[in-house]
C-alpha cells in the first residue's frame, strides 16, 4: 500500500509529529465559542440538587471562580428543566453570565424545555430514545431502519427547538450506556460508540443544524482514546463537518488516581491536537475539576514551538485498537511480562534501608527481613550512588556503567550505558544491560543492537513535544524489526505534584495506550543536590505515579480500581464519603475493579468493565452488582458495604487485609 493511501486510511489528526490543533467548525454557546481557532474551553458539572436554586447558584459561582467557562447541570425531569431558569436568573443577579448546559438522559420532554432556557443541551444517544435491558436483539436491515425512523421522530422536536432558539447541543456517547440496539449490531466497541453518535448527527445535518459538539466517553482509557480517534476518522470519511470534540474520561475517581486516569485519556488526545473543550470528572467537589483541566490544557499554549520531529512515512500500528508491541523477553522485561517500574533514587547518596519504603520496600529490623507492598518498584536506578546494603530478592539495582565496573557483585547489579560506552565496552552483564538512548539516537544505535538479546533500552526525549517524539522513536524500532524491550523515561523540572501526575500520565500513558513501552521511569535530574527530605518525597511521588500510569492505561493492575462517578444533582448519596468508606475496606484487593455510582444513570452500563458495583437506587437504598448482573436490590445503605464484601467473598475474590 502506498504511504499516502496508508496515511489516509488511519487519518485522525493533522500530524503525528508536528503539533497542530484539528480545525473544527466553531459552535457558539452563549458568549463562549467552542472550536474554530478559539482556545480549549474548560467545563464542569454541579453536584447540588437542581431544585436547590440557591445551592446551585452558590456552587456555580465557586466553579466559575475556579476557572470553569461552561457549567453543566442535570435535568432528569421537567421540574428540574424548568428550574434552570431560576438558577440562570440567580447567577445573573450576582453578575455571572457563564453559559449553562442541561444534562439530559431519559427524558426528551425535559430536553425540549431546557433547550428554550439554557445555552446548550447534552443528550446521551444510548438513553435518549432507546431502552437498555442488556438484551441481544436480532435486527434485519428493515427492522433496524424502523428503529432509526422511531429515533428520528423522537429526536426531531429537540433539533428544531435548538435551531429556533440558537441553542447548541452535545451528542455525548458513553461507553457504558450503549443501547441494546447498538450493542446487538456493533457490540461493545468503539465503533458502536461512534455509530451511536452518528445516527443522531445525521438527523441534525438533515435539518441543517450544525451547532453540535460530540463526545465519546469511557472509564476505560484505551476504549476512550480509540473511540475519539475513530470518530474523527469516520467524520472525515463520511463527509461530515469537522465538529468540535468534548473530551473526558468518565468515572475517573478521586485524588491521584482520578487525575492520572483523566490525563491518560484526555492528554493522549490533546497531544495529537484533538479536543476543543475538556471536563475532568473527579469524585470531588466540582470546583476542584477546572484547575486540573486547565493544567492539562495550558500545556499546549506554546507547544507549536517544539523542535522538529522527523515525519512518519509508515504507520506500523492501528490507532483504533490495542495491540501490544511484540518484544523479546530480556530477564523480566518484554515478552508477556507486565511493564516494569524503575525507580530513580540516584539523587540520594548512601540511601538507607529505611528510606527504601519510598519505593514500596520495607525493612523490618527486628526480624531482619524485607516486605514489599503492591507498589514495590521492580528496579531501582542508583546511578553514581550505589546502595550500601544487601537488597532483597524482590528488588534489583541499576548503576552507571563506570560504577558497575568497580562493583564487587556484577551479577545481581546491572549496568546502564550511554551509547558511546556501549559501543566501546569490553565487558557487559551476561544477561541484562540497560542502554540510555535519546529519541534521535535510535538510528545510530540500531546497527549496534542488531541480534542482541541482552539489552533493555531506556528511552527519553528532551523535545517539548515529548510523547510524539518518543512515539516516533518506537516507530523507527518497529520499522527496523527491533524487538528489544523499551522503558520510557521522562524528566520534569521542579513543579507542583499535580503537574507531575498529569504530564507523566500523558507522555507515558499515551504510548502505553498504543501498546508501546515495557516499563516506566520518572527521572530525578531536576532534584540532584536538593535537601534529602525533598528528594525522598519526590521519589515516593514518582513511584506512586509510575504504578498509577500503568494501571490507568490498563497495562498493569497493581491495586484496587474504583470506577466512581463525579457527583451530580441525580446522586442519591454522598459519593465522596461513600467512596472513601468503600476504599478503606477494600483497597487491599489487588486488581479488583469496583464501580461506585450515585444513581441508575451511572449504573450498570456506566460501570463498563467493573467487577462489582455499588449503585444508588433510592434514598438510603443501594443495588449491588456482580459485573452487570444485579445480585441484591434495595439494600439499606448502612449495610451495603458489608453486603458488597460478602458478594466479593462468595465469589472467591476476597482476601483478609494484613494487620
Amino acid at each position: 500500500m502506498e504511504t499516502k493511501a496508508l496515511l489516509e486510511k488511519i487519518r485522525y489528526c493533522n500530524s503525528l509529529t508536528s503539533y497542530s490543533r484539528r480545525k473544527t467548525i466553531p459552535v457558539k454557546v452563549g458568549d463562549v465559542i467552542i472550536g474554530g481557532d478559539n482556545p480549549i474551553v474548560v467545563q464542569s458539572m454541579t453536584t447540588v440538587d437542581t431544585m436547590d436554586t440557591q445551592g446551585s447558584v452558590e456552587q456555580c459561582i465557586r466553579m466559575i471562580d475556579a476557572g470553569c467557562q461552561l457549567i453543566r447541570i442535570t435535568a432528569p425531569s421537567i421540574k428540574e428543566a424548568e428550574n434552570l431558569r431560576n438558577i440562570k436568573e440567580g447567577l445573573k443577579k450576582r453578575g455571572y453570565y457563564t453559559p449553562l448546559v442541561a444534562d439530559i438522559h431519559f427524558t426528551p420532554n425535559a430536553a425540549e424545555i431546557a433547550a428554550k432556557i439554557v445555552e446548550k443541551v447534552r443528550i446521551n444517544p444510548g438513553n435518549y430514545a432507546d431502552k437498555k435491558k442488556f438484551e441481544i436483539i436480532e435486527y434485519t436491515d428493515q427492522s433496524y431502519q424502523e428503529e432509526l425512523d422511531r429515533i428520528r421522530e423522537r429526536f426531531l422536536p429537540l433539533v428544531k427547538i435548538c435551531k429556533e432558539h440558537g441553542t447548541a447541543m452535545r451528542i455525548g456517547t458513553n461507553h457504558g450506556s450503549l443501547s441494546d440496539r447498538i450493542m446487538s449490531r456493533y457490540g461493545d466497541t468503539p465503533l458502536g460508540m461512534v455509530e451511536s453518535a452518528l445516527e443522531f448527527l445525521r438527523i441534525c445535518e438533515d435539518e441543517n443544524f450544525y451547532d453540535v459538539v460530540i463526545s465519546m466517553k469511557s472509564s476505560n482509557t484505551q476504549v476512550m482514546v480509540q473511540a475519539y480517534r475513530l470518530l474523527v476518522h469516520k467524520l472525515e470519511e463520511g463527509g461530515f463537518k469537522p465538529y468540535p470534540l468534548h473530551l473526558g474520561v468518565t468515572e475517573a475517581g478521586d485524588g491521584e488516581d482520578g487525575r492520572i486516569k483523566s490525563a491518560v485519556g484526555i492528554g493522549t488526545l490533546l497531544e495529537d491536537g484533538l479536543g476543543d473543550t475538556v471536563r475532568v470528572s473527579l469524585t470531588e467537589d466540582p470546583e476542584f475539576e477546572a484547575p486540573v483541566a486547565k493544567s492539562l490544557v495550558d500545556r499546549y499554549e506554546n507547544r507549536s514551538n517544539h523542535a522538529p520531529i522527523v515525519d512518519i512515512n509508515h504507520y506500523p500500528i492501528s490507532p483504533f485498537e490495542y495491540n501490544r508491541r511484540d518484544t523479546l523477553e530480556v530477564f523480566n522485561f518484554g515478552g508477556t511480562n507486565v511493564p516494569r517500574v524503575i525507580a530513580d533514587i540516584s539523587a540520594i547518596p548512601g540511601i538507607s534501608e529505611k528510606e527504601m519504603k519510598q519505593v514500596g520496600h520495607f525493612y523490618l529490623p527486628e526480624l531482619d527481613k524485607w516486605k514489599m507492598n503492591d507498589q514495590g518498584a521492580d528496579y531501582v536506578f542508583s546511578g553514581s550512588n550505589p546502595i550500601p546494603f544487601m537488597l532483597p530478592n524482590g528488588m534489583k539495582e541499576i548503576q552507571f556503567y563506570p560504577v558497575w565496573l568497580k562493583a564487587e557483585d556484577q551479577v545481581n547489579k546491572f549496568p546502564a550505558f550511554q551509547l558511546e560506552e556501549f559501543i566501546a565496552a569490553e565487558r557487559l552483564h551476561y544477561g541484562l544491560n540497560f542502554l540510555l538512548l535519546e529519541d534521535h539516537q535510535i538510528a545510530q544505535a540500531l546497527p549496534v543492537l542488531e541480534g542482541r538479546k541482552d539489552v533493555v533500552v531506556i528511552l527519553h526525549s528532551d523535545n517539548l513535544h515529548n510523547m510524539p517524539a518518543l512515539r516516533r522513536a518506537f516507530f523507527e524500532l518497529l520499522e527496523n524489526h527491533s524487538q528489544l524491550p523499551v522503558v520510557v523515561k521522562v524528566n520534569y523540572p521542579m513543579q507542583p505534584q499535580d503537574q507531575t501526575m498529569l504530564y507523566a500520565a500523558t507522555d507515558v500513558g499515551g504510548l502505553l495506550i498504543d501498546g508501546l513501552g515495557e516499563g516506566i521511569m520518572l527521572g530525578l535530574d531536576a532534584y540532584q543536590g536538593l535537601e534529602r527530605r525533598e528528594v525522598l518525597e519526590q521519589i515516593k511521588l514518582h513511584n506512586s505515579v509510575s504504578f498509577g500510569v500503568l494501571q490507568a492505561a490498563r497495562t498493569r493492575m497493581s491495586k484496587t480500581e474504583y470506577i466512581s462517578c463525579p457527583s451530580c444533582g441525580r446522586t442519591l448519596f454522598d459519593l465522596q464519603e461513600t467512596t472513601a468508606m468503600i476504599r478503606k475496606r477494600t483497597d487491599h484487593l489487588k486488581g479488583v475493579k469496583i464501580g461506585i455510582m450515585g444513581c441508575i444513570v451511572n449504573g450498570p452500563g456506566e460501570m463498563a468493565d467493573a467487577d462489582y458495583g455499588y449503585v444508588g437506587s433510592g434514598k438510603g437504598k443501594i443495588t449491588l452488582y456482580k459485573g452487570k448482573e444485579v445480585v441484591k436490590k434495595s439494600v439499606p445503605s448502612e449495610n451495603a458495604v458489608d453486603e458488597l464484601i460478602e458478594i466479593i467473598r462468595k465469589d472467591g475474590m476476597w482476601i483478609e487485609p494484613e494487620v
